[in-house]
């Protein structure tokens, strides 16, 4: 298991080497920085079967840290690293023209991706709170890594609010420590599991639900995505809505509620009620939009909402369609970021009332725009359809049919939204059509459209994941979530 500790070391470490080295040698930011996260995304994929811990320096837990590799980790470093492979390897030639300072870009990219790494491994609420703050750090200097006036505005209403996010975390982990003496998350499930929820207990486990909350951009606690997402590089963009809120936020909501407090109905339908808020006001929000990647912003808190629904149903098939939506949403939220800013790139804007015809000029980036469009509405047989199915599926044999038709009234509106794009963008014209704009415009680079055509392609036959139901691949995860806090304390800390 001594590999696991690459996932932190390999990132991190050369996000301290790229600035000393790529001074002199110029091309070295973009090398290294696509064949790290190419190697770490091999990495997730070769340990698939190969779980167990980490003792770091020997010392078991509860004394010493520990990085717990299992199944659901697993599920996450591979989502974060092939997303994080991808937006590189679109960074190469997009940094080109739109950016100067690579080496710095590349430098936090890989900070993130480390810190991301360390928030899925970690088996102790220290580290936990450590990992999370190098990886947001790095992501506030991302957003506002253009240094325009409306980027660093951005970037700072993200640190204020990643900030309230995160002390309400480290006040949890205080309360925790104070009330137990330690800070290895399954010594203290041990406890809770021993003792029962004392006030400490709640008010703790309330801390850390709001603050994770609040990285998962969930209503009410969103105001901050909407000018982050859209200010960002277009590749740190595809990051934050595909990852980052899922490694930052929803992996903590699932790990603390099944794993450590455990799960009950009334969490359950608190997730619920805050999953259709979300999804609900995110969409309409985002059909008003003209701005292409703001409208890709508000659809983020629109699909986290479905994911987050598929996690309060509770039931294997609910948790399935959880976990299987926020792979798909990985890519094709990913996939649009891409194709707007393939967008902006060739014609300088993101206001669709000024884009039009776009299919004659830039067919791959259409086309990619077009599956991701399928994709997020839900449309078959793209790879959104089988996820949003399948949590439709739970709820009615959860004996929640009403929750069912908010999902299903949602996917309704978000194709609407994509409609609108798809006729101003590409189809037809906007009202502020600008036939300068127009003659101008042509493909993206090569490896723009590489990073599209292979998100597009994990779209299409992404629902071959789930071909056997709550029997498919994923069951180890779902079953490492649905097992609760008793298996999770064994495996770390032994019957």
């Amino acid at each position: 298991m001594s590999t696991v500790i690459l996932f932190v070391a390999l990132p991190i470490g050369m996000a301290f080497l790229i600035p000393m080295v790529s001074r002199k040698l110029k091309w070295f930011p973009d090398v290294s920085g696509n064949i790290t996260t190419f190697i770490l995304l091999l990495l997730s994929l070769k340990m698939i079967g190969n779980y167990g811990n980490y003792y770091v320096g020997g010392w078991k837990p509860p004394y010493g840290i520990v990085l717990v590799f299992d199944e659901l980790a697993c599920f996450f470093l591979i989502v974060v690293n092939l997303i994080a492979f991808i937006s590189t390897l679109y960074a190469i030639e997009y940094l080109e023209k739109l950016f100067t300072s690579k080496l710095r870009y590349y430098s936090l990219f890989l900070l993130m991706v480390g810190g991301m790494n360390g928030i899925i491994l970690t088996g102790d609420f220290f580290n936990l709170f450590v990992f999370l703050e190098i990886s947001v750090i790095a992501a506030y200097a991302l957003v506002g890594f253009g240094c325009q006036s409306r980027e660093l505005e951005a970037a700072f209403k993200y640190l204020v609010i990643g900030t309230v996010s995160s002390l309400f975390i480290l006040f949890g982990i205080g309360l925790l420590y104070g009330k137990f003496g330690t800070l290895n998350m399954a010594d203290i499930a041990r406890f809770i599991n021993k003792t029962g929820f004392d006030e400490a207990v709640k008010f703790a486990f309330v801390l850390l639900l709001v603050g994770f909350l609040i990285k998962s951009a969930a209503i009410p606690f969103h105001s901050w995505l909407p000018d982050a997402h859209p200010s960002a590089p277009t590749p740190m963009s595809a990051m934050l809505s595909g990852v980052v809120v899922k490694a930052c936020g929803i992996y903590g909501l699932i790990r603390i509620t099944y794993n450590i407090f455990g799960f009950n109905e009334f969490i359950g339908n608190l997730f619920i009620f805050i999953g259709i808020l979300s999804m609900m006001i995110g969409v309409l929000l985002a059909v008003t939009q003209w701005d292409y990647k703001r409208l890709l912003a508000y659809h983020t808190i629109s699909q986290v909402g479905y994911i987050i629904i598929g996690i309060g149903i509770g039931t294997p098939l609910g948790i399935l369609g959880g976990l299987f939506h926020l792979l798909n949403h990985s890519v094709f939220k990913s996939l649009l970021f891409l194709t707007s800013g393939s967008i902006e790139y060739s014609t300088g804007t993101r206001d669709l009332q000024k884009m039009g015809n776009l299919v004659k000029k830039m067919p791959v980036t259409s086309f990619a725009s077009l599956v991701g469009a399928l994709s997020i509405s839900g449309i078959p047989p793209f790879n959104g359809f089988w996820s949003k199915l399948i949590i439709i599926l739970a709820a009615i044999k959860a004996g929640k049919p009403a929750v069912a038709l908010w999902a299903v009234i949602g996917s309704i509106l978000t194709l609407a939204s994509f409609s609108k794009v798809q006729k101003y963008a590409f189809f037809g014209k906007g009202e502020k059509f600008d036939e300068e704009i127009y003659n101008k415009c042509k493909e993206v680079p090569h490896l723009m459209k590489m990073s599209m055509v292979i998100l597009s392609i994990l779209c299409i036959f992404g629902g071959l994941v789930v071909i056997n139901g709550t029997e498919c691949i994923l069951k180890p995860v779902i079953k490492v979530v649905s097992d609760g806090v008793l298996p999770y304390i064994n495996k770390i800390l032994g019957s």
